[in-house]
């Protein structure tokens, strides 16, 4: 086991299509899956039955948590009783899956995932085929097509490919796997700098950002956002395993039987890690348009009360007639957005372009179709855009473009008075149509 690599968390995966058979049988019957002989090299050759605890997750791009079972698998050779009573030299080794919530929701062609973990269980992941969170695992597991009907093996999860990195971290947590990293040297500073709490997020977000002194968003914007969205990551777990520990010993030791407190609490703690998430990419952002001189206005008003996360130049040239539409640009910013890209096309009205950044690696070709439909364009950093397709790669946005972009509308403000009586606006040069 490798620190930072996919071995610190699975010895083995193992990936394969649900044919149609399959996806029928495991949504009424306990059933057993085709094509399971190359699951020996991961799983073993035992004698007799092994059954392995197993978590079982369905993952869709509707649903913002996934259907969660706990059960098991049970792995065992068919054959061996014939081996050793008849000599008949055969193996036919079965994996047996238990009909429950996660093989109910199964259909032919999901993605199906048997992942190893360290500690001997198994994790077994139902994926709607199709979709990016199919994408994300084919893409983590170092996965570029399954074109046979058994399963496809990985044992050796100790290449470049499976050094975890920004992109690996956000499908691991999707899955429930939470990387394992920490800044203790920075937690006894973070105690006396916030008076032993968690600070506004604009307040972390900006100590985030000055523990890593060698870093300018002048230079690479790209990088530094991906850099100051990771440490105030690993900063935050820090601080919040410690407060949260305190808070579990102080209720344990108070003698509470009542459960509803732990609940409230762990309820909470998964609240702060989901808006904060959010917050903390738009105080980075803030921080990259500053450093390059751009206006803008962070949740500006626009019609129906609707908020966008930033309009450039800023909100009052947005509600200006006069101002020209296109020197008007809108950003959307989502650190995950799965199907929630939807929610931004009725903001920000006079903008019929829209822009969306997200830190959501390998999203479907489905789904940026529809965005390109749409008039939606991606904006990722750049260490983000190999997880996706050369097709999608040669449309997709980075960082620095994307400032680059507004930046030139920002010095282009100046445009002629209103054309003469008789003349259309479009006809005047340089000037847009008012919306």
């Amino acid at each position: 086991m490798k620190q930072g690599y996919l071995s610190q968390y699975f010895e083995g995966v193992a990936l394969k299509r649900l044919s149609a058979v399959e996806a029928d049988v495991i949504r009424s019957n306990q059933h057993e899956f085709n094509g399971v002989e190359s699951l020996r090299s991961i799983l073993g050759e035992p004698s007799g039955k092994v059954r392995f605890a197993a978590r079982f997750l369905y993952l869709s791009d509707q649903d913002d948590e996934p259907v969660i079972e706990d059960g098991f698998l049970t792995w065992y050779d068919a054959r061996q009783k014939a081996r050793e009573e008849r000599g008949v030299m055969r193996w036919e080794y079965r994996l047996y899956f238990p009909t429950n919530l996660v093989s109910q929701c199964a259909a032919e062609g999901d993605l199906l995932v048997i992942a190893r973990r360290a500690d001997g269980d198994l994790l077994a992941i139902v994926a709607e085929k199709d979709t990016t969170i199919e994408r994300q695992l084919m893409w983590l597991f170092g996965f570029s097509d399954l074109t046979h009907p058994g399963f496809s093996v990985k044992s050796e999860l100790e290449t470049e490919q499976d050094r975890i990195g920004f992109a690996a971290r956000v499908i691991l947590e999707q899955i429930g796997i939470e990387p394992e990293e920490e800044a203790p040297n920075y937690l006894d500073d973070m105690l006396a700098r916030f008076d032993g709490r968690f600070p506004k997020t604009v307040e972390f977000s900006a100590y985030a950002r000055s523990t890593i002194r060698d870093l300018s968003s002048h230079d690479d914007p790209d990088a530094a956002l991906v850099a100051w969205m990771e440490r105030e990551e690993i900063l935050f777990r820090t601080l919040e395993k410690h407060l949260l520990g305190e808070k579990l010993r102080s209720l344990t030791q108070s003698g509470i039987e009542d459960t509803e407190p732990f609940i409230k609490l762990v309820q909470s703690a998964l609240q702060r890690r989901k808006s904060r998430a959010g917050s903390a990419l738009e105080n980075h952002l803030e921080q990259v348009f500053t450093d390059h001189g751009v206006t803008y206005t962070r949740t500006g008003v626009t019609e129906n009360n609707l908020k966008p996360d930033f309009i450039f130049p800023d909100i009052s040239h947005y509600h200006s007639a006069a101002f020209p539409q296109s020197r008007l640009t809108m950003l959307a910013s989502k650190s995950t957005c799965k199907d929630r890209w939807r929610q931004i096309l009725n903001e920000a009205a006079r903008i019929p372009d829209k822009h969306l950044l997200t830190l959501e690696p390998s999203i479907s070709e489905n789904q940026t179709d529809e965005m390109k439909a749409e008039r939606v364009q991606l904006v990722l950093p750049r260490s983000l855009h190999p997880t996706y397709t050369a097709a999608q790669q040669a449309w997709l946005m980075d960082v620095e473009s994307f400032t680059r972009l507004v930046k030139q509308r920002q010095n282009a403000l100046s445009y002629p008075p209103p054309p003469a009586p008789g003349r259309w606006a479009d006809d005047v040069p340089g000037r847009g149509v008012a919306g």
